[in-house]
C-alpha cells in the first residue's frame, strides 16, 4: 500500500516488536515535543502564546528540567508567570470580595442564602485555580497526535495485510492503550470487522499477559535458593515489563531505540 507521513511512524513502531507499539509512538512524540519547546520554537509567537496560556504539568516540567536547557526553560517560565499572575490576581480579587461578604454576614444573610452564594463563588475561584494548575500544552499536543495515530492504526489494519499479520503475531498492547484502541475501533470498523478485531486482540492480550505473568513469577523464584542456579530465562527485566504492560511505559528501557 501507499505510505505517508502518518503511516510510516506507526509501521516503524510495529517493527520495533516491543510490548506496546502505541507506547513507542507516544514516547517518541513526547520526546519530540520536549525538544521542540526547548529549541527555537520557544521564541515563536504562536508557541509562546500557547505556553503562556496552558503551561506544563508537573511530569513535563520535570522532563524539561532534566534536559539541561535552563535558559530555554526559564524563558518559557517568565512569560507564563506573567500570564498566570494576571489571571490569578483576577481570581483572588473575586475571592477577597466574597471573603468580605462572609466576614460581614449576619444571621439574616445566612438564612437568606447570601453566605451560600458567596461560598459558591469562592469554590468557582478555587476551580479556576485548579484548571490553571492542571493544564499542560504537552499533554494536549501528545493527545492530539495519539488520536491521529490511532486512526492511522486502523487505516493500516483495514488496508495492509502485512500490518494485520504483524499485529496478530506481536506482543500485544499495554492496558491503557488497549482501552483507547477499542474505543477507536468502534468508530473505525464495521460490525464484522469489529468482531474479528476484538477476537484477535482478546487472544493476543491473553497470550501476552500469560507470558508476562510467567516472567514475573520466574523472576521471584530466582530469589529462592532452590532456583538460584537455574537460568533467568526471559525474566531479568520482568518487573519493568510488567509495570509497563499494565500501566503503559513509564520505567526501564526506552520503548524507542536511541537515534
Amino acid at each position: 500500500m501507499r505510505y505517508h507521513i502518518d503511516t510510516i511512524p506507526v509501521w516503524d513502531a510495529m517493527k520495533l516488536e516491543g510490548e506496546c507499539l502505541l507506547c513507542a509512538l507516544e514516547r517518541k512524540t513526547e520526546l519530540g515535543e520536549a525538544e521542540r519547546y526547548l529549541g527555537a520554537s520557544v521564541m515563536e509567537p504562536d508557541t509562546r502564546i500557547q505556553v503562556n496560556t496552558k503551561g506544563f504539568c508537573r511530569r513535563h516540567h520535570n522532563m524539561l528540567f532534566s534536559m539541561s536547557n535552563r535558559l530555554g526553560h526559564a524563558l518559557m517560565l517568565e512569560s507564563h508567570m506573567i500570564e498566570i499572575r494576571e489571571r490569578l490576581d483576577k481570581i483572588l480579587k473575586g475571592m477577597e470580595k466574597q471573603a468580605a461578604t462572609l466576614k460581614a454576614a449576619g444571621i439574616g444573610d445566612r438564612l437568606g442564602g447570601k453566605t451560600k452564594a458567596a461560598t459558591a463563588e469562592l469554590l468557582k475561584g478555587a476551580q479556576g485555580i485548579c484548571e490553571m494548575a492542571g493544564s499542560c500544552l504537552m499533554c494536549d499536543t501528545i493527545e492530539e497526535n495519539m488520536m491521529r495515530y490511532l486512526h492511522t492504526f486502523f487505516h493500516l489494519y483495514k488496508n495492509d495485510a502485512d500490518f494485520r499479520s504483524r499485529l496478530a503475531a506481536s506482543k500485544g498492547i499495554c492496558l491503557p492503550h488497549l482501552g483507547r484502541l477499542m474505543e477507536v475501533a468502534a468508530e473505525e470498523l464495521n460490525a464484522k470487522e469489529l468482531g474479528e478485531f476484538t477476537e484477535m486482540i482478546a487472544r493476543l492480550e491473553r497470550e501476552n499477559m500469560d507470558r508476562i505473568q510467567e516472567d514475573i513469577s520466574w523472576f521471584i523464584k530466582k530469589f529462592d535458593y532452590r532456583f538460584e542456579k537455574e537460568d533467568w530465562k526471559n525474566s531479568k527485566d520482568a518487573v519493568e515489563r510488567t509495570v509497563n504492560k499494565v500501566r503503559g511505559w513509564c520505567v526501564g528501557k526506552e520503548p524507542i531505540p536511541e537515534e
